[in-house]
C-alpha cells in the first residue's frame, strides 16, 4: 500500500492501527466537485468561540469526488498562511464535519500544503477508508466516514488548515450545496453558468493557481463559479 507523504500510520486506543489512506491515480469520472474559499474570519474553536485565524490569509480548497469508489482528489492553495503546521491529527489540513460556527471532528486528513514564498500547495487523490489519528469514543474520527456522506449533506462540512500560531485554524471555509457532474458548486452559493468572481478577500495568486480549473478541464466537466450576491 502506498502511504501518502506526511500521513503516517498512527496507533490508537483499542490496539488497532489507523492506517494511512491510499494515494491513487485520478479516477476517469467524478460524482461531484466543490471549491471552498477559506478565510480567517470564520474560524471557531472546540468551545464554539470565534477565534480569527491568520490575518490576511486565505485558501482555495478544490475537491473532486468519486463517491462510488470513495476517492477524493484535492488541489489546495494557501496564501499568507505561515507554517509550522500543528494539529493533534496526523496532518493539519482537514475536512471537518461541522456546520457554520461548530468546530466538528476531522473526517479526512490531507498532506499539508508546502512550497516557498507566500503561496503553498498540496494536490493528489486519496482513497478511503479514511483515518485522522484523532480518537473519540474509542475510535478514529475518520472511521466509518465515506464521501457519500459528504455528498448527502455538504453544508454540514467545512475545511481548514491549522498552524502552530493558529491552532484552531489559520483559515476555514464551509462547503456549499452539492453539484453533480456537469456543474460545480463553489461553496459560495453559485450555480452553473455564472461568471468567475472570487471573493475580495482571496488574493489573485489563489485565483490564478486554483487547480480545480485544470482538474475540471481534464475531466470534461463544465466549470461554474460564483459571484457574491
Amino acid at each position: 500500500m502506498t502511504v501518502v507523504a506526511g500521513v503516517a500510520a498512527t496507533s490508537f486506543a483499542g490496539g488497532g492501527l489507523a492506517e494511512a489512506e491510499t494515494e491513487v491515480a485520478r479516477p476517469s469520472t467524478f460524482t461531484s466537485a466543490f471549491t471552498v474559499w477559506a478565510t480567517p474570519d470564520v474560524v471557531y474553536d472546540a468551545d464554539g468561540k470565534n477565534v480569527p485565524g491568520t490575518p490576511g490569509a486565505s485558501g482555495s480548497f478544490n475537491y473532486m469526488i468519486n463517491s462510488k469508489e470513495d476517492v477524493i482528489c484535492y488541489d489546495i492553495t494557501l496564501a499568507g498562511v505561515t507554517p509550522p503546521y500543528k494539529s493533534k491529527a496526523k496532518t493539519a489540513t482537514h475536512i471537518h464535519e461541522g456546520v457554520p460556527g461548530v468546530y466538528g471532528p476531522p473526517r479526512i486528513a490531507f498532506p499539508n500544503p508546502s512550497g516557498s514564498g507566500n503561496v503553498l500547495t498540496s494536490k493528489g487523490c486519496l482513497k478511503g477508508p479514511f483515518t485522522t489519528g484523532i480518537v473519540k469514543d474509542g475510535k478514529d474520527t475518520g472511521e466509518g466516514f465515506t464521501l457519500a456522506k459528504l455528498e448527502a449533506n455538504p453544508t454540514a462540512f467545512n475545511t481548514e488548515t491549522h498552524t502552530e500560531s493558529y491552532s484552531a485554524g489559520a483559515v476555514r471555509g464551509q462547503f456549499g450545496q452539492r453539484m453533480p457532474v456537469g456543474g460545480v458548486d463553489t461553496g459560495m452559493g453559485g450555480t452553473a453558468g455564472e461568471s468567475v468572481a472570487a471573493p475580495r478577500t482571496v488574493p489573485g495568486a489563489l485565483v490564478a493557481g486554483a487547480g480545480v480549473f485544470a482538474m475540471l478541464g481534464a475531466s470534461g466537466l463544465r466549470w461554474a463559479t460564483a459571484r457574491r450576491r
